[in-house]
């Protein structure tokens, strides 16, 4: 049996050129997002990868406390499904290496984008979607789409994020801080106690879809 006093929260960050105009307002976002997280009854773990053609982890499995203050610096294209393969399977391999007993009861992947894939390499939309639907079916793990100039909740499913779970977000100061209010919310409600299937079920509510995504 896995730890359920243990979570692992995974977030995935475009920083591809056209972030420039919100960097500020996403690196705000995300720190209170990790603030959030903090008021949740257990031990949280965090892994922090941002990708652009290219992907980097900037860090892996270490306590939330000790994060650093987050920092973006928006370039290159949107390798989206290279950087979500490369994420999901070193994790996952990562938990396979230690006992059942050590690993974590909870595992959140947030995943943000403001543009459409655009220059993956090795993966492939076909292959990405099995990766999550392995990774929600077999070990329960919550995925999170976060996505701007899109409809996210369509483009979510179809590469196989639930539905409920998929959020659009405005590209503007009110969008992005709207967004990462409804995810650190949110995920804090995965992480609650009892049977966290309600909540998954629930995903996010018509409130922080309406924050998220304002419009003019």
């Amino acid at each position: 049996m896995t730890d359920p006093d243990q979570s692992l929260i995974a977030v995935l960050l475009d920083r591809s050129g056209s972030m420039q105009s919100i960097k500020s307002d996403t690196e705000g976002g995300l720190a209170a997002f990790f603030e959030e997280q903090g008021k949740v009854e257990r031990t949280v773990r965090v892994t922090f990868a941002q990708f652009d053609t290219d992907y980097e982890c900037l860090y892996s499995n270490i306590p939330l406390e000790q994060i650093p203050q987050p920092i973006l610096h928006p370039r290159g294209g949107t390798a989206l499904y290279d950087a979500i393969g490369k994420l999901v399977t070193d994790i996952g391999a990562e938990l396979a290496g230690r006992p059942e007993s050590e690993r974590p009861g909870t595992v959140i992947v947030v995943i943000l984008t403001d543009g459409h894939e655009n220059s993956s390499r090795e993966w492939t939309h076909s292959a990405v979607r099995s990766l999550i639907e392995q990774q929600q079916n077999d070990y329960n793990w919550d995925f999170l789409f976060l996505g701007a100039n899109m409809d996210a909740v369509q483009i979510g499913t179809q590469l196989g994020f639930a539905p409920q779970q998929s959020i659009t977000y405005g590209a503007a100061p009110a969008g992005v801080q709207g967004v990462f209010r409804a995810a650190g919310a949110y995920s804090t409600r995965l992480q609650g106690p009892g049977d966290p299937g309600s909540a998954r079920a629930a995903g996010f509510t018509e409130e922080e879809r309406q924050a998220a995504d304002p419009g003019e």
